[in-house]
């Protein structure tokens, strides 16, 4: 060493490893972002947002998890065949749309793009490729699946929109309560199944109810919210939609109804069993307009599967109906975790099951193409 040279200075102990762990994070955060197309950054910030707001709420009800040990397990054992019956009744109304004869495609394909839709902020377009991509792998035909996942949609979520308006009668002269045998509840149920399959058959097969229902939601759009485009054509919209159902279902609509009314009855009688359990006993009408309202905010795509604002919203509208906060949360919490969670790990296991059978998603059937069943007339 010269006489001008000089020893390095000693950088303080940790310093550079700390920087150098920082530009690796951040790097890796870059390269993410760069790597996520620009829609899902903006859902991702949308779902970041959405939870800051919902954050203490939501924690407030997570702390209560420990009370669950207070539940009979026959209550969760009770809801967890309600929430299968559930399912059972969404695959049996995607095989009529769709066509399918196999249960097991129609039920791996569903409760993978369900968890996936549980999953992901906005998850409801991913989880609709995840089970277009398993049934057009299988041969079908991608146009069946399009307008046959279409019309599922739209005769389930009618179903669902009509559920308050049949629970009206209930709510004003009465309604049954949630009775610790639920012999009451599901009385009431029963009752708006029926009209359920009576108003979807007026539906089907008559313009003039429909239409006028389609005007009178276009008045009230248009009287509440002045400052937003007028409707103009909502009663043509509400009967195209009704077209494509009919003619994806062709006379098999009396098989279609009561699978779309059980899918969401038999998953409100979820609610109604979770309620029981706390020992609670509101009236049935007044809980099925706090499920519809959580079942409504579910499809916001702000959060995966409207996490936290399902919580806090049907604690909020249970207590409306009657129930104590605790109660109302306690009932919340035992619901969620049979509907919302545990389907989630069933979504996993079901495309293990999907690719133990079929093989990869891209890879074409063992025998080549099955042959399709007959079209549906």
């Amino acid at each position: 060493m010269t006489g001008n040279d000089t020893a390095p200075e000693e950088p303080q102990r940790g310093e550079p490893t700390f920087r150098r762990r920082v530009g690796q994070v951040g790097a890796t955060l870059v390269a993410v972002l760069k790597w996520l197309p620009r829609r899902q950054i903006i859902v991702f910030g949308i779902a970041i947002v959405g939870l800051y707001f919902v954050w203490p709420q939501l924690v407030d009800l997570f702390s209560q998890l420990p009370r669950l040990e207070g539940i009979l397990w026959l209550w969760f054992v009770l809801m967890g065949v309600l929430e299968v019956a559930s399912f059972a009744c969404a695959w049996g109304l995607m095989r009529l749309t769709l066509n399918e004869p196999s249960w097991f495609l129609i039920a791996t394909a569903q409760l993978t793009s369900n968890a996936i839709s549980r999953m992901i902020p906005g998850g409801a377009a991913s989880g609709g490729t995840a089970s277009y991509q398993m049934f057009t792998a299988r041969g079908a035909s991608p146009e069946r699946v399009v307008s046959g996942l279409t019309a599922t949609t739209l005769l389930s979520a009618g179903v669902l929109v009509s559920l308050p308006v049949l629970a009206l009668p209930a709510i004003l002269f009465g309604g049954a309560t949630v009775a610790h045998t639920l012999l009451h509840a599901l009385v009431y149920g029963m009752s708006v199944f029926t009209l359920i399959l009576a108003a979807g058959a007026v539906a089907l097969f008559s313009d003039d109810p429909l239409r006028a229902v389609g005007t009178l939601v276009q008045r009230a759009h248009n009287r509440l919210f002045k400052k937003r485009e007028p409707l103009h054509d909502l009663p043509d919209r509400l009967t195209d939609e009704r077209d494509l159902i009919k003619n994806m279902l062709g006379r098999r609509w009396w098989e279609a109804l009561p699978y779309a009314a059980g899918n969401w009855l038999l998953d409100y009688t979820a609610l109604l069993a979770a309620i029981a359990a706390t020992g609670a006993h509101p009236r049935a009408s007044l809980v099925l307009i706090a499920y519809v309202v959580a079942a409504l905010l579910g499809m916001v795509p702000i959060t995966p599967g409207g996490l936290g604002f399902v919580e806090v919203g049907l604690v909020a509208t249970l207590g409306l109906a009657g129930i104590g906060a605790a109660d109302a949360t306690l009932a919340t919490l035992a619901y969620r975790l049979v509907s919302f969670w545990m389907p989630i790990p069933a979504g996993g296991v079901a495309y293990v099951l999907y690719r133990r059978r079929f093989g990869s998603k891209d890879s074409p059937p063992a025998a080549g193409p099955r042959a399709r069943p007959p079209a549906v007339s």
